[in-house]
């Protein structure tokens, strides 16, 4: 699962600025030992006949459990049933069902078997039963907003423009608030779904469809086959009236269930599935394990996506139009992360939570793989420059990877599994070289697919493909917590002719962390490689040298996770922009001079990454350039003028045009006109934001020549800012129709601001609640990780809006907020 990830800015503003301080994360609780779970009885298949009721959101199902101990001889069964009605349990027998006694307290299904059987005996358990998910209350995590498993979208059609829909959420354990079932990871088993859904609609689940079956009451039951064995929790049921685009990849079906306005752009969203199905085939040496491979989009689903085998189910954010795809397909690392977890998840999974990063470090990590091999190393450095980042900020020092102590199985899903992970992994692959790496995947996978394997395991595949004890590894970044934190000073002694590398460990506490490091010496027009340990807290290192060096660059293929200080002048930094290998010390060089941009040679670098190759890189300098300082303002004009007019990448071409209206110069008019009607939204709405600080007129004409269209992103936010600076509360039914419109995610955090700016204004009372609804509708969709933090930054702003209301006599307003808050509280 790829958690939604929210960058929430703390810096919203109406009158009196809103500021919110992150929470300190506290140590990592040590209580129960999380082991991976007994297995007493083991799932073989798993037979099921589920009909919907629509009308009160209930499931009745009719399963069939096929099971036989593990090792030892039971006479007793120990299912996962949440907030069910159970009206039968029966041994199924000679064609009988025989009742069989059980106990049932809402969360488990314990069941007396009719006597105790061996480790080679099958029996068969049959289960009738309701389930009732919008009854069952349970706590979700960062990447849901409860646990109940089984949710029915706009079940009875009340919600207008709102499609009706079925879906299933499995991991962590809430599978089984829809079917009785042993659900944890550690299981595995075969399975056959017969789903009665209206004839209108389509289903999708796991598997193949074997048959489709028209019913006299309007219904239809499609029968899905799941011939191979994966986990409970990746169980995959889908309902409603969906295009269908199909694709294929060596005569498997692949395809795209989206909504039907999406269906012409479906291969333009999902069209790359089958090439990254050849190409992690071909890095890892196993085929694509399963029959199919289909992808969904569900309404309301908030997780980012979720790797149900053959089934992956997408939040609505995958879905994006012509307009938006222009800039880029801002979901294909999704599509690759959820497409690399048939391998690494469904093919062999974790055993248990505590092992959970063993699927998500190589998801994790494919979004690097793909990114490399589809749109080159700078592409994919700036990824892993990014997650790095990320899992620094995130403040996780205290946890680590493998984690078999924490307060609930849901904290397992956070920056420390993935980001941390993924950049293990590539600290891994480059110790041991791609060959070794790719070869030792090859070997972890086909030695446990279809079981379930813990962090040793994987270790042991290394060891055996490389001839190296790599327990120091696993040790310090598996089963340990924290990183590096590197005071790097470089020196040069002239009378021993020898540059030197001093590198302190200045994380807290007595760890020290042990590993290579690639270091680069430039002189002359040579670079020379060489490979050093750390391992004490304070190591030097030197390197014969006939005078200073142009640069030494320690952790040179920077894979290192660490944090790193050094003492590097701005003249090494311009030497390492144009002459190091990668993104990240293009990147490194770039940060430092942005926090010097008085110093002439950062400001040389700053301008000089302008004209980088690659787009990312150009559009960092461009936001971080320091307009106020009058050298750069002056020598970064025309630089800029021409990256708005001619840049091939969307996203610069944008950037571009944002700063350049920092100018307020009428010569640009022309540059922003033509820009406005550009196909990306990004561009467009940059240009449209241009156009009105320098010709607020033709800015509202343009604005409403471009509401008639839809309009999404940047240009939703600037026809809405326009709108708002010209008072035209006409706009309401748009401006508050765009932010409705949007799917839960950062995109709608960010249109917030004009949205609040806009309800400061508005005049109508009945507009004003309508805005006030969506922000307190927002507030309830923050999943529960995020709402501590979140709750109080929104509450703010409502209440903010409610004094401007009460200064400027609208005490309506005012009052209608008080009252909100009230009844929400």
């Amino acid at each position: 699962m790829k958690q939604l990830v929210l960058t929430f800015l703390y810096g919203l503003t109406i009158g009196t600025a809103v500021a919110q301080t992150a929470p300190v994360p506290t140590a990592e609780p040590l209580r129960v030992y999380r082991a991976a779970e007994d297995r007493v009885n083991d799932m073989v298949n798993t037979k099921l006949e589920a009909r919907f009721d629509y009308a009160h959101s209930y499931l009745y199902g009719k399963a069939w459990l096929t099971l036989k101990p593990h090792f030892y001889a039971t006479d007793s069964l120990l299912l996962d049933a949440k907030g069910m009605d159970i009206k039968q349990v029966a041994l199924v027998k000679g064609g009988k069902n025989l009742p069989l006694k059980y106990t049932y307290d809402g969360q488990q299904l314990k069941i007396s078997l009719d006597r105790s059987y061996k480790e080679s005996e099958q029996y068969v358990v049959f289960i009738d039963y309701s389930a009732k998910p919008d009854q069952y209350s349970a706590k979700g995590s960062a990447a849901i907003t409860d646990a109940k498993g089984l949710y029915f979208i706009n079940p009875r059609g009340e919600e207008k423009n709102k499609p009706t829909q079925i879906w299933t959420q499995g991991e962590t354990e809430a599978n089984s608030v829809w079917i009785p079932i042993i659900d944890k990871p550690n299981q595995k088993t075969t399975q056959d779904f017969y789903l009665t859904v209206p004839d209108k609609y389509v289903s999708l689940s796991n598997g193949k469809l074997v048959s489709q079956k028209k019913n006299a009451d309007g219904t239809r039951t499609d029968y899905w086959k799941m011939e191979l064995p994966h986990a409970p929790y990746l169980f995959f049921m889908g309902v409603g009236d969906y295009a269908i685009v199909k694709d294929s990849y060596k005569g498997k079906e692949v395809a795209y269930y989206v909504e039907k306005e999406y269906a012409p752009v479906a291969r333009r969203i999902f069209g790359h599935t089958p090439e990254m199905m050849a190409f992690f085939s071909r890095i890892t040496g196993v085929e694509y394990p399963w029959v199919k491979y289909n992808q969904i989009v569900g309404k309301d689903y908030v997780s980012g996506a979720m790797e149900n085998t053959t089934a992956t189910l997408h939040q609505e954010s995958a879905q994006q139009d012509a307009r938006e795809l222009a800039d880029t397909n801002r979901w294909e690392r999704t599509i690759a992360h959820e497409l690399f977890h048939q391998w690494f998840g469904d093919l062999v999974t974790s055993e248990s939570w505590s092992n959970l990063t063993l699927n998500e470090s190589f998801a994790n990590y494919s979004e690097y793989l793909w990114l490399e091999y589809k749109y080159g190393k700078d592409a994919a450095d700036e990824h892993h420059f990014e997650d790095m980042n990320g899992y620094v900020r995130s403040g996780s020092d205290a946890k680590n990877l493998v984690r078999f102590h924490y307060a609930d199985k849901e904290d397992m899903f956070d920056a420390v599994s993935y980001n941390k992970g993924g950049r293990i992994l590539h600290m891994l692959r480059n110790f041991v070289g791609d060959s070794a790496f790719f070869r030792s995947l090859n070997l972890y996978l086909t030695t446990n697919k279809f079981k379930a394997a813990e962090a040793q395991q994987l270790r042991l595949a290394f060891e055996e493909v490389t001839g190296k004890d790599l327990n120091w590894f696993w040790n310090q970044w598996y089963y340990g917590s924290g990183h590096p934190k590197l005071n790097i000073t470089y020196g040069y002694d002239g009378a021993t002719k020898q540059a030197t590398v001093t590198v302190s460990q200045t994380q807290g506490g007595n760890k020290v962390f042990r590993f290579p490091a690639a270091v680069d010496v430039y002189q002359g027009g040579d670079r020379k490689r060489y490979t050093v340990w750390v391992d004490n807290k304070v190591d030097t290192f030197r390197f014969a040298a006939a005078s200073r060096p142009d640069l030494v660059n320690f952790d040179a293929e920077k894979t290192l996770l660490a944090e790193k200080k050094e003492n590097k002048t701005f003249e090494e930094y311009l030497f390492q922009f144009r002459n190091a290998r990668n993104y990240a010390d293009r990147k490194e060089a770039l940060v430092a001079a942005s926090q010097k941009q008085e110093e002439p040679k950062a400001a040389e670098l700053m301008l000089l990454a302008l004209k980088d190759p690659f787009a990312g890189l150009r559009e960092w300098a461009i936001g971080s350039l320091d307009l106020r300082r009058e050298a750069i303002k002056t020598r970064a004009e025309s630089l800029l003028a021409d990256i708005a007019k001619n840049d091939r990448k969307r996203t610069t071409k944008a950037a571009a045009l944002d700063r350049l209206a920092e100018y307020g110069n009428t010569r640009h008019l022309p540059i922003f006109k033509a820009a406005v009607n550009d196909s990306s939204y990004t561009v467009s709405g940059n240009a449209l934001n241009g156009l009105a600080q320098l010709d607020s007129s033709l800015a509202l004409t343009e604005a409403k020549r471009l509401a008639q269209q839809p309009v999404k992103g940047k240009l939703a936010e600037a026809v809405t800012r326009t709108m708002v600076a010209a008072g035209d509360e006409s706009s309401a039914g748009l401006i508050l129709g765009n932010f409705e419109a949007m799917p839960f995610g950062q995109e709608k955090f960010d249109a917030l601001k004009p949205l609040v700016t806009f309800l400061v204004k508005v005049k109508s009372l009945e507009t004003f609640k309508r805005g006030v609804n969506d922000i307190l509708q927002f507030k309830e969709q923050v999943p529960e990780t995020y709402k501590e933090q979140l709750a109080p930054v929104l509450d703010t702003l409502l209440r903010n809006i409610q004094k401007a209301k009460d200064n400027s006599g609208q005490k309506d307003q005012g009052d209608y907020i008080e009252q909100s808050l009230k009844e929400k509280k």
